[in-house]
């Protein structure tokens, strides 16, 4: 079970620093007790002969099975149609060579479990789950639908159908159309600019054209399956090999994303949207990869300025100010870049003096120490969101097939506690003050332009934009 920020923010209640929500404690309550490290299990690391990696981590616990295949320079910034990985994964297991969507579906029940599909920027994974004593069928069904997928007519009629619809409502969000137009402003002519999809990118998809990006896409060499639950370690290694081994690249594998731009000219865009009550703000850049030495101390400084009800952005501009139900801050991590980004949605009146809060927000966690109490809270809080995020099988299989993706080594998943744990007041404010910076940041505002124009005039000369 997954839990979002704000619950987790409740659950943690006084770990992390805030003058409303994180009171001091009765004086007769005992002291918080160290932090419980993840038990990292032990993983079984091999590689078939067709260069599929295998990584087998046994657990007891419940009788289940959980699996997930990834596949590298697959997903989103291996598009030359904007979001075109979205679709290829959302129609994998609408039909194989054997089976259409619902006996898919069936099969996948009938084992105790599911399978479903997913893309990012940096690939493209299946993730299966069943009773253990279905383990050989789902590790068979999982091969089945990421090696042999149809991609019939109907069904791929029927998902850009959805996606149409799906882009439609999204557009009507101002956060959606703001976040759309962050992506080129931070990230140039780089892939990873172009992940949202459009119109005509969803209209332009063909049954053809996925059938030649899975050829192309999918790949034994550049995949990795991982293996976790009440399962012995030679057993998954022999199911892997039944699924996989006769498993053969065909041509040339794409390119590896090449590396995006740490650094970018400030631009400042307004996005009309005319009679709207609120501003829609966005401040960001590019930052750091995830393998980056400092992405560490940058999310640690992320979550003090806006990673939850308790975090300085959220305490100043919506517990002080009253300008907006809440305001956030955090960091995008990648394979091959990354960004920092804060946003709140606030009242048109407050627009200006809202950016100027949260650029003085931006100004302050990069020009003066974080008091010790609050690093310490705020390493808590990330921690512990951490631990309980990682309890479950299924999201241990997640976490070592993701942080894979983005070049981090298995080791990582046991690395990250200790990693925060050691970040300094020092090295947490050089970060910031590197990413932070306010004379770095673009600023995206949607919003009602004769209501908030004049007051943007004193952050940037923007420029009006239409979607």
């Amino acid at each position: 079970m997954r839990l979002n920020k704000t619950l987790l923010s409740l659950l943690l209640a006084g770990l992390v620093a805030g003058p409303a929500l994180a009171a001091q404690p009765p004086a007769d309550l005992p002291p918080y007790g160290a932090d419980k490290p993840l038990p990292v299990p032990a993983i079984t690391k091999t590689t078939l002969s067709n260069g599929m990696e295998v990584w087998v981590v046994p657990r007891e616990g419940l009788p289940r099975v959980d699996a997930v295949l990834v596949v590298r320079n697959a997903g989103l910034a291996a598009d030359t149609s904007p979001g075109f990985a979205g679709m290829l994964a959302g129609t994998l297991t609408e039909g194989s060579a054997r089976r259409d969507s619902l006996a898919i579906a069936q099969a996948a029940q009938g084992m105790g479990g599911a399978v479903s599909a997913f893309a990012n920027n940096d690939g493209i994974g299946v993730s299966a789950n069943a009773l253990a004593s279905h383990a050989a069928d789902m590790i068979a069904l999982l091969a089945e639908v990421a090696r042999t997928p149809a991609f019939p007519d109907g069904e791929v009629a029927l998902a850009k159908g959805n996606a149409l619809q799906a882009l439609k409502a999204n557009e009507a969000q101002p956060g959606f159309r703001a976040g759309r137009a962050f992506l080129p402003v931070v990230f140039g002519e780089h892939p990873y600019a172009r992940t949202q999809s459009t119109e005509a990118s969803i209209t332009a998809v063909t049954p053809e054209q996925l059938r030649a990006a899975h050829a192309q896409r999918f790949r034994p060499d550049r995949a990795l399956l991982v293996i976790t639950g009440r399962i012995g370690t030679r057993e998954a290694q022999r199911l892997a090999r039944e699924a996989f081994s006769d498993w053969r690249a065909t041509g040339q594998p794409l390119a590896d994303t090449p590396r995006a731009r740490g650094e970018a000219a400030p631009q400042f865009v307004l996005l009309p949207r005319a009679e709207s009550v609120q501003s829609t703000v966005r401040v960001g850049r590019p930052a750091l990869a995830a393998d980056a030495a400092e992405a560490i101390p940058l999310q640690l400084a992320g979550t003090i300025l806006g990673g939850g009800m308790t975090s300085r952005l959220f305490q100043n501009l919506r517990e002080d100010k009253g300008y907006t139900y809440g305001a956030y801050s955090g960091v995008g991590r990648f394979r091959a870049g990354g960004t920092v980004q804060s946003s709140a949605d606030v009242r048109n009146e407050v627009t200006g003096a809202a950016l100027t809060e949260l650029m003085g927000e931006l100004r302050r966690i990069g020009s003066e120490p974080v008091p010790a109490e609050e690093l310490e809270a705020n390493k808590r809080y990330m921690v512990g969101g951490y631990l309980i995020s990682n309890q479950l099988q299924g999201a241990v299989a997640g976490t070592l097939a993701g942080n894979w993706l983005v070049g981090l080594p298995s080791e990582y998943l046991g690395e990250f506690v200790p990693k925060v744990r050691a970040v300094t007041a020092e090295q947490l404010q050089a970060a910031a003050a590197r990413w932070f910076d306010p004379a770095t940041q673009s600023i995206i505002v949607v919003g009602d332009q004769a209501a908030i124009a004049e007051q943007l005039k004193p952050f940037g000369q923007f420029r009006v934009q239409q979607d």
